[in-house]
């Protein structure tokens, strides 16, 4: 459209601007001038516009500046040649225009797709290394505390029983917590995870996460406001968000400094907090903690496939929440999970969430 608009204004404007500088310019000058407007348009519109332009260049050229004026008649041979040579040039620079821009967006779509691919063969790449190290860990170990239960050559005492029967028992759960990452992580990918919204109390979702994480959540300080209300969330989904952020948060806690997990009404919105003291990540890294199979200052493999935070994200998400990463005072990290209230009233601005955090977070 806006070629074939330039096609037809342009020329009218040049001739404007040529019939005041008649006196100044000879042929040849307005023809380059022509010219120039049928690349514009063909480099905008493609090889039709260009061709119109081409068209009505040489009709203007041919009526106003070609003698005799204000006629289709030439007189000249030259001046015939002239305008043939521009019909000629403004068509096959038309052709060459739209060439090149088709070239161009085959070589954009192919640099993307090789993008895509690569993308593609990374992820694959670090999901055989991760399947290949973190799937089979916890599987070898589940596997040799049973060989060992069922060995006839070994006279096993009641505790050593029942220490390879929780060693087994330990390893199955990680392993089925990595199972359902990558099987979650893919129907998210997919658009095919099943989200069902309704209010959910927030301190019965903390609760059953910390007794998902077993003995270890006993570190964790809970300080919930009493003004909290119920919050808008699937409650399969949030208590999964909650699991992972916690784990990641007493994984990098330093000892005597356990993690905190906060929540205070913001709005319309309920403001989670889940606080650690540990190295923390750099403010230019930020991003990068959701990116799947990344394990930003953990190089212990057996921590999992480094999809918790991309898996929270997405989670969070799909219930129209918002997790972002922050920097705890002192050091550390503080994750910030947003989710809709129930019994807010209807939308009200707001401050920004960063802005608010570090002044309502304890």
């Amino acid at each position: 459209m806006w070629g074939y608009l330039l096609a037809l204004v342009l020329p009218v404007l040049t001739s404007l601007v040529l019939a005041r500088l008649r006196h100044s310019l000879n042929l040849s000058s307005d023809v380059l001038l022509f010219l120039l407007m049928t690349v514009v348009a063909a480099l905008v519109g493609g090889v039709w516009p260009g061709l119109v332009s081409a068209v009505a260049g040489a009709t203007f050229l041919n009526y106003f500046f070609t003698p005799p004026l204000h006629t289709l008649t030439v007189d000249e041979p030259n001046n015939t040649l002239s305008l043939g040579v521009f019909v000629l040039v403004a068509t096959l620079v038309s052709w060459v225009v739209n060439l090149a821009a088709r070239r161009t967006n085959e070589a954009a779509s192919a640099a993307a797709e090789a993008r895509a691919l690569a993308e593609t063969d990374r992820t694959r790449t670090a999901l055989l290394a991760a399947v290949g190290h973190d799937l089979r860990t916890p599987l070898a170990a589940a596997k040799a505390a049973v060989s060992t239960l069922r060995s006839v050559d070994l006279d096993l005492v009641a505790a050593d029983r029942e220490e390879l029967v929780a060693t087994a028992d330990e390893s199955l759960d990680r392993l089925t917590g990595l199972i359902e990452n990558l099987l979650d992580m893919s129907r998210l990918q997919a658009g095919a995870m099943a989200v069902t919204l309704r209010p959910v109390a927030l301190e019965e979702v903390v609760a059953r996460a910390l007794d998902d994480l077993g003995p270890p959540s006993a570190e964790v300080v809970v300080d919930l406001a009493p003004d909290v209300p119920d919050v808008e969330a699937d409650p399969g989904l949030l208590e999964r968000v909650m699991v992972n952020l916690v784990a990641n948060a007493l994984r990098f806690s330093p000892s005597g400094r356990p993690p905190l997990l906060t929540a205070v009404r913001q709005g319309t919105h309920v403001l989670v907090g889940v606080v650690d003291h540990g190295p923390g990540i750099p403010a230019n890294q930020h991003d990068q903690v959701f990116l799947p199979f990344q394990r930003l200052g953990d190089t212990d493999n057996t921590t999992g496939v480094g999809l918790g935070l991309a898996l929270s994200r997405g989670l969070t998400e799909a219930m129209r929440g918002t997790l972002e990463p922050g920097t705890t005072p002192g050091g550390g990290l503080t994750m910030l999970l947003r989710l809709r209230a129930h019994t807010a009233p209807d939308a009200q601005p707001e401050p920004g969430l960063r802005e608010r955090a570090a002044g309502e977070l304890p």
